[in-house]
């Protein structure tokens, strides 16, 4: 039976480590270390060099040579934005639309292939090292990864020949470390992992070999290589004020002013100054140049000051999500090698009021731990309960741009919710289902996922169809979605991975809830529009049944009061004038009114939504069962003040009264008087047609959905089932009910 390997792929070194009795030990490279650099030298179509030999050619060929490819793995080039200047190498945008990295000689590859070269480098090392076959690893990933690059982090690792039993965090993996087979290890603990290139700070509680993640937070771009980039400048702004070249525009220049950056930062972590010495490291037509300086401690602080400053802002959130205070906290581990700076060790023992625990390798952690769960999942070590957490709230768009949580963040893993949603327009042939992952309430502002399809759902009422979204997050953190038309059993799903439809801009993950704590008064503002939005919908579809349901029997006048104001009230939602709204809402409802009030006019409206009724039924979309519930359907209809339908409308109805005229029409009589039926002739300057309920040929996510067809019909979805047993007959639209009716955003039309 071959091995299962721990594997720490990160920013700038990466580590490997395996079980050995009831121990986790990292393994040495041919190079002779336990830190392997995150480095991978291209020399020619069939050479791959990395590690140490690769991070030796950067001076030389530094096109060729690729580092801290995590940072963009999994990120889509659009993500990217003013960090792609700060990357040590040329990124690209792929078909696609994802980052992609090109090499020296236009070479073009995806973050992927560049991290499957390491990881394969690393399995070689393992199986050199232990003299035997390795197949499969526990990867770890940072803390704050989402979906899509937890996907890729999976899927470089299976192109290196390794079957991922399961994806941790990293903070989880050293809390792993930290806590399996200590005695004193009971209680709660901070896991402080700040690495190379990001920053990650979990809170878990650890109880006889039970490790719950309480809360996670972080920063995907906040490491030790923007400490790295700081001394960077401040070397190049030296040399170009003391010899007047600038050697950012020299790339074998700025490659050997990264490593002495590099070299800096290690060296003030144990000495209280240091000299930067660069020989011939520019030149010009009088000749090269040399350049030194040296840099002191307290200036390098000083310099890093607002790199560290953004630590604690996600420790606080941190520990806002686990409801726990500074002194509930029992024990602070360091992970990561940037957490060796004295600066750092300092500003974590006074924020958390003592002094962090050194007892582990900062650089090791991660990989012992890894290599912890792995020995725990092979059966080499005794049962550990991994309960880890969702980083950000996961959820579906609905119609109107609203964000419908479905997985809320911080839920334990692996988990699954179930809602039932439905259509927005009858007929509805398809829909579209866009998944969400973020924290505010506006579906534009979250970070998009995935959309897919489901497609061939029964001819319907709107409202009428069941359509059931399910999410499922497995161990690995590896989120599935599907969706079921519960009428026909039809299905499709996905898991989350590198999709290419992007329709809405979308901020960096671990940004998004700090922005949505800082926008709250713009959501609250978004929602009370939305509600206010979706009643002058309800007041729209009730003018449309009406002219729908009685036709002709519609005086003229009324149908153009109608028409008109329906118009009118797009243009004012457009416009969010809810004055306006209001105004012309209740010349709606009156005219209404004035027909539901009329019990033969009421009673031919509910003939035809019968009628419509039992052809769903005959038609399958309906079920004898629920057509058995008639009886409580016009029961209700009664408590209502509308009559139960009829087969016939008396012989005298054509004759009730006249027409109304123009001049009568604002004394509104108690009671419209219907005209001989005709066809009625279209109002001058009126070329009105049903509102449209498409917002664009652009498919809009869903579950704001949208019809397979080419007019691209948009659908809405409710909450629940119980808003579906209503499904199709004739509706109260008493104003007081309709104004102080709760609001329902999955119920929302969609966006024009």
């Amino acid at each position: 039976m071959s091995r299962t390997i721990g594997i720490d792929l990160g920013t700038t070194n990466s580590v490997v480590a395996f079980i050995e009795g009831d121990r986790a030990e990292s393994i040495t490279n041919p190079e002779g270390s336990k830190l392997t650099p995150s480095v991978v030298f291209y020399k020619g179509d069939e050479e791959i060099i990395v590690g140490e030999l690769a991070k030796r050619q950067l001076l030389l060929e530094p096109e060729r040579c690729i580092r801290s490819v995590k940072r963009i793995v999994g990120k889509r080039f659009v993500e990217l934005g003013e960090e792609a200047e700060d990357l040590p190498f040329h990124t690209v945008e792929l078909d696609d639309g994802m980052a992609g990295v090109e090499i020296g000689g236009g070479a073009l590859m995806r973050p992927e292939e560049v991290s499957a070269d390491i990881l394969e480098r690393l399995r070689l090392t393992a199986e050199e090292f232990l003299g035997e076959e390795v197949t499969s690893a526990v990867i770890t990933v940072p803390a704050h990864f989402n979906d899509q690059q937890r996907t890729a982090t999976k899927a470089a690792a299976e192109m290196a020949g390794l079957e991922v039993q399961r994806v941790i965090n990293e903070p989880t993996a050293a809390a792993l470390a930290y806590g399996v087979g200590t005695a004193d290890s009971a209680g709660t603990v901070a896991v402080f992992d700040f690495g190379g290139g990001t920053f990650d700070i979990s809170i878990l509680q650890i109880s006889n070999d039970i490790f719950e993640v309480l809360s996670t937070n972080g920063d995907n771009r906040l490491g030790g290589d923007d400490v790295d980039h700081i001394i960077f400048q401040e070397i190049c702004d030296g040399i170009l004020q003391s010899t007047g070249i600038d050697p950012t525009l020299d790339s074998k220049a700025v490659q050997r002013i990264r490593e002495a950056a590099e070299k800096t930062k290690c060296e003030l972590s144990t000495m209280k100054e240091t000299t930067i010495s660069l020989p011939f490291v520019v030149a010009d037509s009088t000749g090269p140049k040399h350049f030194e300086m040296s840099l002191t401690r307290d200036r390098f602080e000083e310099m890093i000051t607002p790199i560290l400053e953004r630590l604690f802002e996600p420790c606080r959130r941190a520990l806002a999500d686990a409801n726990l205070t500074i002194n509930n906290i029992n024990e602070v581990l360091l992970v990561g090698g940037s957490s060796r700076i004295p600066k750092v060790q300092q500003l974590v023992a006074e924020f958390f009021g003592r002094e962090p625990n050194r007892s582990i390798n900062p650089d090791e952690a991660v990989a012992l731990g890894a290599a912890i769960q792995a020995g725990v999942m092979t059966g080499a070590l005794r049962e550990v309960l991994l309960l880890d957490v969702t980083p950000l709230t996961l959820g579906l768009e609905l119609a109107g741009g609203v964000f419908k949580e479905l997985i809320t963040r911080n839920s334990t893993i692996p988990c699954e919710a179930s809602r039932k949603f439905t259509t927005v327009v009858d007929n509805q042939a398809s829909v579209v289902v866009h998944v969400l992952q973020g924290e505010r309430k506006k579906a534009s502002e979250n970070h998009s996922l995935a959309k897919f399809r489901l497609v061939g759902i029964p001819p319907a009422p709107k409202e009428l169809p069941e359509i059931e979204v399910k999410f499922n997050i497995d161990a690995n953190g590896i989120l599935s979605v599907t969706a079921i038309d519960l009428s026909t059993g039809q299905q499709t799903g996905v898991v989350v991975e590198n999709y290419g439809e992007i329709g809405q801009r979308r901020d960096i993950v671990d940004r998004l809830v700090q922005t949505a704590s800082t926008h709250l008064d713009e959501d609250e503002r978004f929602m009370r529009f939305a509600e206010r939005r979706q009643k002058a919908e309800r007041v729209q579809d009730r003018a449309n049944k009406l002219i729908e349901g009685l036709g002709d029997l519609v005086t003229e006048a009324d149908l153009r009061i109608l028409k008109e104001s329906m118009i009118r009230l797009d243009f004012a939602m457009e416009a969010m004038d809810e004055r306006t709204m209001s105004e012309l809402e209740e010349k709606i409802r009156e005219v209404c009114e004035l027909y539901e009030a009329n019990e033969e006019l009421a009673r031919v409206l509910s003939r035809k939504l019968e009628e419509s009724r039992q052809r769903s039924v005959e038609s399958g979309v309906i079920s004898q069962d629920e057509e058995g519930s008639s009886e409580a359907v016009k029961q209700q209809r009664t408590q209502e003040g509308l009559a139960d339908a009829s087969p016939e409308i008396d012989d005298d109805f054509e004759h009730a009264g006249e027409a109304v005229g123009e001049d009568e029409e604002a004394q509104a009589p108690p009671a419209p008087q219907a005209p001989a039926p005709k066809a009625p002739p279209k109002p001058s300057g009126l070329p009105w047609k049903p509102r449209p309920r498409a917002a664009s040929p652009v498919l809009q996510p869903g579950v704001t959905a949208a019809k397979a067809d080419e007019d691209e019909e948009s659908i809405r979805m409710p909450d629940s089932a119980d808003q579906i047993s209503a499904m199709y007959e004739v509706p109260t639209f008493d104003e007081d009910e309709d104004e102080d009716s709760s609001f329902d955003p999955s119920r929302l039309p969609p966006p024009q």
